[in-house]
């Protein structure tokens, strides 16, 4: 017998596959079941507040999921330019994998629907925030002032970010390696 939990999991880690590879309005509800392997009435026993709700926890989802991932890359980055290196290969990897269909996991559903919705839009907000802060903390780590450090990871999320849409859209992950190459630049400048 299926526990409920496995049936929620399930649900909830397929929903965000779903909602990174297509956005939120384009991703349908039968398409969340189906996709979750659960029973129709499932979604609103296991989300009550429905298909919001299911994005709003997805995200947060995606969003701890990257956050582990960087902080792997981070933590075994000997400095800031091989830690940007790597920041760009994982992701670039990933988007060059998906067929340039998955960049950010959380751009898309930002886009179609914070502005509608304050529980996704929350969830998306604590998303980059989770990654700026560890920016952050990784360029004190290396020397950066801290009264530098938190502007200069909000450039730095800002850029990749940037560069991923543009990588999408090209089809080429060249504008990953050149943002690399200037926030190298530009925080390597900060470093005592």
């Amino acid at each position: 017998m299926v526990r409920r939990t496995d049936t929620r999991q399930r649900m909830l880690e397929s929903a965000a596959d779903l909602f990174h590879a297509q956005g939120y309005h384009a991703t349908g509800l039968n398409q969340l079941v189906a996709a979750g392997r659960a029973p129709k009435g499932s979604l609103y026993f296991h989300f009550p507040g429905g298909k919001e709700q299911l994005a709003a926890e997805a995200m947060r989802l995606s969003a701890g999921r990257l956050c582990d991932a960087l902080r792997e890359v981070l933590t075994a980055a000997p400095d800031v330019a091989a830690a940007l290196r790597a920041v760009v290969d994982l992701l670039g990897t990933a988007l060059s994998g998906s067929g340039f269909q998955r960049g950010c996991p959380l751009a898309g559903v930002t886009l179609d629907a914070a502005a509608d919705s304050e529980p996704i839009r929350q969830a998306c907000a604590e998303g980059y925030e989770s990654w700026r802060t560890l920016i952050a903390a990784y360029l004190t780590g290396q020397g950066v002032p801290a009264d530098r450090a938190g502007d200069l990871a909000t450039v730095t999320l800002a850029s990749i970010e940037g560069a991923l849409l543009l990588a999408k859209a090209a089809h080429d992950t060249a504008p990953l390696r050149a943002v690399a190459g200037h926030l190298t630049a530009t925080i390597t400048a900060e470093l005592p």
